[in-house]
C-alpha cells in the first residue's frame, strides 16, 4: 500500500499538467497510467530518415494560453503551421474533385449565404459566456437545436449547409445534425466569436520538436512518480484519507484524488464518496468517435500540382486531411463514418483509403512510404477522441461540467468547451490551482 498526498488518475496531457505543478509546489503526487507510456492521446514515431510522426493530437493557436504557455516553459517552439502552406484546399465531392480555396464549388449565391451564416453565428456566439454558458436567456433553445436545422431556420440554403457538414466530417466531429447549437457557440466564443472554425484561429501553429514532446517531457521530469501499467478499478473518497485501488490490487491511500481519465474509459471505474449529481453529470458527457491515419511520402510532391494537403472528403471513409510536417499528411476518420473503418479487414483498409488518396492527389499518392493508424475511438483508454455535444447535451451536463468536488478534482479534455491539447492542459492546470489554493 502506497501513502500520498494526491493520486492523479492518468498520464495525459491533463493529468501529466496537474502532477507538474502540484510536484514543482511540493506535493507528494503520484500518477496511475494504464498504458505503458504517457501522453495519452498525443503519441508520436519516427520514421527512418528521422522525421517525426504525429499519431494524435498536433496543432493549436495562439489564444490557447495554456497550451502555448506550457510549451515555453518546457523549452520547447511553436512555429506555423497548416494555414501558411503553398496551395490550395482540394474537395473531393460527390459530383468530382475541385481544387481552390474559399469553397469553390459554390455559386454566388450559395457563398453569400454561407458569409451571412457565418457572420449571423459569430454575432450569437458573442452572447455566450464559454464559461457559463448555462446563463444565456436562450441556453434551453439553443441547446436543444442542431447547428443544422439552425442554419436552416435562418435560411441558409442546401449547399450551405453541407459546407458546414464537410467542415465537421474533416474536425471530426459530429454531423451539423447532431451538434448541439449551443455547445459550438461556445466553442467559437472561447476563441473570439469570429464566426464558424477558423484554421487561422484554432490550427495555425505546432510544436517544432512534435507535440507529443511535451508529454514526454513532462513525464521526464515527473520521473518516479509515474506508475504505468496500472489501471485504475477503484475510487473511494473519504475524510480524511480517501484510496485508490488499481487491477492489480494496488492501494494508494491519498488525501485528495485528481481525475484525468476520459469520460468513456471512467464509466468503468468505481466511484465512491462522489455525490450522485457529480457523477450523473461526468456520465452524460461524450467523445467523437474517430480514428486517425498518417501517411508519409518523400516529400510534399502535391504542392506542384497547386495542392496544400488540406482536403474535404464528401465520400468514401476518411473525413479530411492536413499537412503535418514536409511530406507527412494526417486524416481524421470521422463518427459518421467508422462503422466502415472498423469493419474492413485491417489487411485491406490501408489499401482502402489509399485509393481515396489516389482520387483525391493522383497516382503517385499510390506510394507511401508508411501509413500508421490509431483507432482512437476504440481504444480501451480514450473511448473517443474530441468531445461530443449532441443537442440537449450541454443543458443535461449541466454547470458542474469541469467543476470539482473537493477531495474529489476533475480534469482532462473533455472537462473544457470541446475537448484538444488546450482543453487538457488549461483544465489540468486549473485543477492543481484549486487543489493548491483549498
Amino acid at each position: 500500500m502506497g501513502k500520498h498526498s494526491v493520486v492523479v488518475l492518468g498520464a495525459g496531457l491533463a493529468g501529466l499538467s496537474a502532477a507538474r505543478d502540484l510536484a514543482q509546489a511540493g506535493v507528494d503526487v503520484v500518477v496511475l497510467e494504464a498504458r505503458n507510456r504517457p501522453g495519452g492521446r498525443v503519441e508520436q514515431t519516427r520514421l527512418a530518415d528521422g522525421r517525426l510522426v504525429q499519431l494524435g493530437g498536433e496543432v493549436v493557436g495562439p489564444f490557447q494560453e495554456a497550451y502555448c504557455g506550457l510549451v515555453g516553459e518546457l523549452g520547447l517552439t511553436l512555429e506555423p503551421s497548416i494555414p501558411q502552406l503553398p496551395g490550395e484546399d482540394t474537395y473531393v465531392l460527390t459530383t468530382g474533385r475541385v481544387i481552390g480555396d474559399g469553397l469553390p464549388w459554390m455559386s454566388e449565391a450559395d457563398r453569400a449565404s454561407y458569409d451571412a451564416a457565418n457572420d449571423a453565428f459569430g454575432r450569437l456566439a458573442a452572447t455566450v459566456d464559454p464559461d457559463d454558458p448555462w446563463s444565456h436567456p436562450d441556453a434551453d433553445r439553443l441547446d436543444r437545436l442542431s447547428v443544422g436545422a439552425w442554419l436552416r431556420e435562418i435560411g441558409a440554403t442546401p449547399n450551405a449547409v453541407r459546407a458546414r457538414d464537410l467542415a465537421m466530417l474533416a474536425l471530426s466531429a459530429e454531423s451539423v445534425e447532431r451538434t448541439s447549437l449551443l455547445s459550438d457557440l461556445r466553442k467559437e466564443a472561447a476563441a473570439g466569436a469570429e464566426g464558424f472554425y477558423d484554421y487561422e484561429v484554432w490550427e495555425c501553429q505546432r510544436v517544432a520538436e512534435g507535440s507529443a514532446t511535451v508529454a514526454l517531457t513532462m513525464a521526464e521530469e515527473l520521473g518516479h512518480r509515474i506508475r504505468y501499467a496500472s489501471p485504475v478499478t477503484r475510487v473511494h473518497m473519504a475524510s480524511p484519507t480517501s484510496h485508490v485501488v488499481t487491477a492489480t490490487g494496488e492501494r494508494f491511500d491519498c488525501e485528495a484524488v485528481v481525475c484525468a481519465i476520459p469520460v468513456g474509459p471512467l464509466r468503468r471505474i468505481a466511484i465512491e464518496g462522489v455525490s450522485r449529481e457529480r457523477l450523473d453529470s461526468l456520465d452524460r458527457q461524450r467523445h467523437a468517435l474517430a480514428a486517425k491515419v498518417c501517411f508519409a511520402y518523400d516529400s510534399s510532391w502535391w504542392e506542384g500540382q497547386g495542392q496544400n494537403g488540406t482536403m474535404y472528403f464528401e465520400t468514401g471513409v476518411m473525413g479530411g486531411t492536413w499537412l503535418q510536417r514536409e511530406g507527412i499528411l494526417s486524416a481524421l476518420v470521422p463518427p459518421e463514418r467508422m462503422a466502415a473503418f472498423l469493419t474492413t479487414s485491417p489487411a485491406l483498409i490501408e489499401g482502402d483509403l489509399i485509393v481515396e488518396m489516389v482520387e483525391a492527389m493522383g497516382e503517385r499518392a499510390a506510394d507511401p512510404l508508411a501509413v500508421y493508424f490509431r483507432r482512437w475511438g476504440v481504444d480501451p483508454w480514450t473511448e473517443g477522441y474530441i468531445t461530443s455535444w449532441r443537442p440537449g447535451d450541454v443543458t443535461a451536463v449541466g454547470p458542474l461540467h469541469g467543476k470539482h468536488e473537493p477531495p474529489f478534482y476533475v480534469c482532462g479534455s473533455d472537462q473544457w468547451v470541446c475537448g484538444y491539447m488546450e482543453g487538457a492542459v488549461r483544465t489540468g492546470r486549473g485543477a492543481a490551482r484549486a487543489l493548491l489554493s483549498s
